[in-house]
């Protein structure tokens, strides 16, 4: 029997204010607050460091919660289609806001190849929730929960920015050439966020492979 609109519609909309949803709603709110200091900080932070540090840590505050509204939802079996559906979309436009910021600064270094990296991670998680939508649309449909892989390339996407957006460089000696440990922190930052974008593809194309793969005979 396959659900009417409106029972779908009724079925995304039950629990909608359950409070690992309004939790999941205060972090998406928290990233309009984030970009607009980001931005207003210039890159680097170079035009106020003090922005960029707060910006920094409501990131990793923001990027923190995600862990909460998982957890009530789970403890008080509170999970819900609207916080399986709301949950990733607010992670990425946390991370997918943070990443295009600093590709529009240069902070990836080469500029062209930072907007490759930018360009692979949108195509990736832009498909994967208009998938998401696509699926819910269908008869019986369901929103596609995160699995495991994509849950690590949030950590590690997670990690990397914020290494990235902390403005650590304002510790270091004002003249001279970096200190060794800047230097050491700037690959490591670069590490990660390599690592993210490799999970990011990978969880991309299990998405693709569960969700279109034929059920056997």
């Amino acid at each position: 029997m396959q659900k009417t609109d409106e029972q779908t519609a009724n079925s995304l909309l039950d629990g909608w204010n359950a409070p690992p949803n309004l939790v999941t709603y205060a972090r998406i709110a928290l990233v309009v607050v984030f970009l607009v200091l980001d931005i207003m900080a210039g890159p680097y932070g170079v035009d106020n460091p003090t922005l960029r540090w707060v910006a920094a840590i409501i990131f990793i505050i923001a990027a923190s919660t995600d862990k909460i509204d998982g957890w009530m939802a789970r403890k008080y079996n509170q999970v819900t289609e609207m916080g399986k559906l709301m949950d990733p979309i607010a992670d990425k436009l946390l991370t997918c806001g943070a990443l295009v910021v600093a590709a529009a600064f240069g902070e990836f270094g080469n500029v062209v190849w930072g907007w490759v990296i930018v360009a692979l991670f949108l195509i990736r998680e832009l498909g994967i929730t208009v998938m998401r939508f696509f699926v819910m649309e269908q008869p019986g449909g369901k929103v596609i929960a995160a699995a495991w892989p994509g849950k690590l390339k949030t950590v590690f996407q997670c990690v990397g920015l914020s290494l990235l957006l902390v403005p650590l460089w304002t510790l270091a000696p004002g003249t001279g050439p970096n200190p060794w440990w800047l230097t050491a922190y700037t690959w490591l930052t670069q590490i990660v966020i390599y690592v993210a974008l490799v999970l990011c593809l990978y969880s991309g194309a299990i998405y693709l492979i569960n969700t279109f793969r034929k059920p056997a005979a």
